[in-house]
């Protein structure tokens, strides 16, 4: 009784009794509308290092944006679906059978219809997609959107900066957004800023942190979308950054790039995902632009807008992607710099590699992300042992474009990385495009691109070094903590 009521021993009894409780709490809570892979890293975390991985949990356990930024984005998706009932927009395509309930998910997932009388261009020359944006905005009569995830002032961009000038003197209304953390690490980022605003340049970070609680966003969650809107009359969307090839690394790795340019209906839906976005960060509305003038037909292709991340219920371009690679028949070409797939995405694309379709994955021997370039590497086993093709592009440079092909018949082109981040954490938008000339197109390009990779072939890949397998262990475990 004596050693019981010792002050030391009931310190102790009492700490090891909050722990417990701590803990049972924890294993309650965590598994609770979280993905099994992603709550088993995060208690084995917190088994491992109680204190740092329960403040890391609760710093960074959220996958979804603040209370506030998700009724912004209810009062969003309630205008999409106001556009999409309006007259001039109620247009289906002749999509194929096949692709039919992928349709119907992305319009239930986001209110965005197909939209017919499309045109569409596809863009892979780095410096002269940014010449072809800035000569469009330099014409700017009416309004500019721009929104990027990385928005830097260098040399490579500075016509383009010169072009929203123009822009502004020919009476345009130009607004600008990039996110906080993706532009600020880069030179000239206060002169950026401030030489937007002496130009009149409406322009706006987005998902600045905040301390306050109503407010508070992790800080990792991400606006990675890549938008131009002009005059309602073309809009471009891609991997692309508006940045120097080089992102100013003091490597010698560059980035290739791929953006569509469109013209049609489609651009009131890039405008609308730009128009909600921008609300979210200023609390301005901009939908009168939306009943500007905008491209009346303009072609002959379906295209359908999928913007997806923290801010919806489920993870969009996730369910659309394995809809659509469930209904793969014969050739998947996915042309990717990350590809770290959560067990669904693993699943299907191992389940079509053994019905027969012929899969091929690009990504790029340059790592210019250590983590993601580890975990991705971590899944080639399982992919190559199943019949899937892994290239990897040879360096220096570093595939950063993001497309995905199916049949020869339909096509993803839009900011989205493959792995659990973009499908998780990050806000994209990817451009859905049911036509097969254009779809052909991006298959040739896919098989351009091949002849500058090298093949991993299984047994070879299975000799690398302990220490690699080491590091993609690891990896491939943080990848999981979402």
């Amino acid at each position: 009784m004596d050693s019981i009521s010792n002050p030391g021993i009931v310190v102790l009894l009492a700490v090891l009794g909050i722990d417990l409780v701590v803990r049972l709490g924890l294993l309650i809570y965590i598994p609770r509308n979280r993905k099994p892979t992603a709550a088993t890293a995060w208690l084995l975390l917190i088994f491992i290092l109680p204190i740092t991985g329960t403040i890391l949990f609760f710093i960074l356990g959220s996958t979804k944006l603040s209370r506030s930024r998700m009724a912004k984005q209810k009062v969003i998706n309630d205008a999409f679906r106001k556009l999409a009932e309006s007259e001039d927009h109620q247009v289906e395509g002749n999509i194929e059978q096949q692709y039919l309930s992928s349709v119907d998910l992305a319009k239930s997932l986001t209110n965005l219809p197909v939209t017919t009388g499309n045109s569409v261009e596809v863009l892979i020359d780095y410096d002269k997609i940014i010449s072809d944006m800035s000569r469009k905005i330099s014409r700017a009569k009416n309004f500019v959107f721009v929104e990027f995830y990385t928005l830097a002032l260098d040399d490579t961009t500075e016509q383009f900066f010169t072009a929203l000038e123009s822009a502004i003197k020919n009476g345009a209304r130009v607004y600008v957004l990039f996110d906080a953390y993706g532009s600020r690490k880069y030179k000239n980022y206060r002169l950026m800023k401030s030489r937007m605003s002496k130009s009149g340049i409406n322009w706006a970070k987005i998902l600045p942190f905040s301390f306050s609680l109503k407010s508070y966003n992790r800080p990792d969650l991400r606006n990675h979308r890549k938008i131009v809107v002009v005059d309602g009359e073309v809009a471009y969307t891609g991997s692309l950054n508006m940045i120097d090839k080089t992102y100013h690394r003091k490597d010698d790795i560059s980035y290739l790039e791929l953006v569509v340019r469109t013209t049609g209906p489609n651009v009131r839906d890039q405008a609308a995902v730009f128009i909600g976005d921008w609300y979210s960060e200023t609390n301005e509305s901009l939908q009168h632009f939306l009943s500007d003038n905008y491209s009346r037909p303009d072609g002959q292709i379906s295209l359908q807008v999928i913007p997806s991340g923290s801010a919806y219920e489920y993870s969009n371009n996730l369910l659309f992607l394995n809809s659509l690679l469930n209904s793969a028949r014969d050739t998947v070409y996915i042309t990717n710099p990350y590809l770290v797939p959560d067990q669904s995405l693993l699943i299907t694309l191992i389940s079509a590699a053994k019905r027969g379709v012929k899969v091929s994955i690009l990504n790029s021997e340059a790592i210019d992300q250590w983590m993601v370039g580890n975990a991705q590497r971590s899944y080639y086993d399982e992919l190559i042992k199943a019949g899937v093709k892994i290239y990897l592009y040879k360096k220096p440079q570093l595939v950063h474009e993001k497309f995905l092909v199916v049949d020869g018949s339909v096509a993803l082109v839009g900011s989205s990385n493959l792995d659990i981040r973009s499908f998780e954490l990050n806000m994209e938008c990817t451009v859905v495009i049911y036509d097969k000339i254009c779809a052909e197109k991006l298959s040739g390009h896919h098989k351009q691109l091949l002849v500058y990779t090298r093949q991993l072939q299984y047994g070879k890949w299975r000799k690398r070094s302990i220490k690699n397998l080491l590091l993609e262990s690891v990896a491939r475990l943080t990848s999981a903590l979402q």
